[in-house]
């Protein structure tokens, strides 16, 4: 028998104990310092982010670093691991911009060949969480790739961005201009980052404006273009990890819910058509995770369907995500319209998911490009 070949490996959609390990201390930090009403009263002022709590989750426990190779200061992990703290952070929608710091802004710095030079130095601070980076294009991309083109003139940067995830939590700006990748420093003199009002209040977004900005060359070219690009891709595969993880509390909580609820002296759960409805998004659920755990798989072995396994992920999961969060909000009643029952959160956290980083149609176009049909 011939040894499987990187064309015919078969995905590894299990944890692992390590795994299941780093899942137990995220949990365990979120639901000491990130419950519920935590995170409402953390979207209702004007800082939801809790510098404390990032950092606990980037330099106490190491998961800013996961994706950073040991020798530039990270952990030397996977994608697969970074995915089960983003399961985590979805599961407890807690606003930190792990998303978009330690994935997607860090792996486009690994991918701009970040061996010397000021990338590396910049990863090392990631890893260590004392600084947070942010790649500058719009979180609703309409494909990996598209940003909104800043232009160098006299070498400074000019243009604007509008609707840039966790801008304001940041302190790097990764900046994709006609010229190449720049880091420009967040604080810098022409920058100027104004928070726009979202959807999910758990991820602000804001317009980030460059008039005059001094900035540092990262890649040029055909480089910077190819590192946005994987930055992007590895940020729509492992959002699936974290629409999965609402996915699963949403399907948790309704279940607990519906259990305890009682009418005509019944747990309105053990009505036919209540029963129905859980199973049937019991089964999106556990699909989701395997398609969520396929991509983070694929990006973690390199695999050449990585583009494929990335696309089925945010095709299917984040409907699913979106499906669970309607539920919930439903099946609590009276209840889940409330602004103290956290449901509305997790509803507007799956809606502004939906179209992060290439929406379900859009992702289906590129499975369609990707997947060649059998001859007639």
């Amino acid at each position: 028998m011939t040894a499987p070949t990187e064309e015919t490996r078969t995905p590894d959609l299990l944890y692992s104990e390590a795994e299941e390990d780093l899942r137990a201390a995220v949990r365990s930090l979120l639901a000491d310092r990130s419950d519920a009403p935590t995170v409402l009263a953390r979207v209702e002022s004007d800082t939801p982010y809790d510098p404390q709590l990032w950092k606990t989750l980037a330099a106490d426990i190491g998961a800013a670093g996961l994706l950073v190779p040991e020798k530039l200061g990270g952990q030397g992990a996977s994608h697969r691991e970074a995915a089960v703290v983003l399961e985590e952070l979805g599961r407890s929608v807690t606003p930190a911009p792990y998303l978009t710091s330690s994935v997607v802004a860090t792996e486009t710095l690994l991918a701009s060949t970040p061996q010397a030079g000021p990338a590396a130095g910049l990863l090392g601070e990631l890893a260590a969480g004392r600084r947070a980076a942010v790649l500058a294009v719009p979180f609703a991309a309409g494909r990996p790739g598209a940003a909104q083109p800043v232009g160098v003139v006299a070498d400074t940067l000019e243009g604007t961005v509008t609707g840039v995830a966790d801008a304001a939590a940041a302190d790097v700006l990764l900046v994709p201009t006609t010229d190449g990748l720049y880091a420009v420093e967040a604080g810098a003199e022409g920058v100027a980052v104004e928070p726009l009002v979202p959807l999910d209040l758990t991820r602000p977004l804001a317009t980030v404006s460059l008039r005059g900005a001094a900035g540092t060359r990262l890649a040029d070219g055909g480089s910077a273009v190819a590192a946005v690009r994987r930055g992007l891709l590895a940020g729509a595969g492992l959002l699936a990890s974290e629409q999965l993880g609402l996915a699963e509390w949403c399907l948790a909580e309704t279940v607990r819910y519906t259990r305890e609820r009682h009418q005509f002296n019944r747990p309105v759960g053990s009505f036919q058509a209540l029963k129905h409805r859980m199973a049937q998004l019991w089964l999106e659920v556990v699909s989701a995770r395997a398609a969520a755990r396929n991509a983070a798989d694929a990006l973690a072995s390199g695999a050449p369907d990585t583009p494929l396994a990335v696309a089925v992920a945010q095709a299917y999961c984040s409907g699913v995500a979106v499906r669970a969060a309607e539920e919930c909000v439903q099946l609590h009643g009276g209840i889940g319209m409330t602004w103290e029952h956290p449901a509305h959160l997790y509803l507007k956290r799956a809606k502004a998911d939906s179209v992060a980083y290439g929406t379900a149609g859009q992702h289906r176009e590129a499975i369609a490009g990707l997947v060649e049909l059998p001859a007639p």
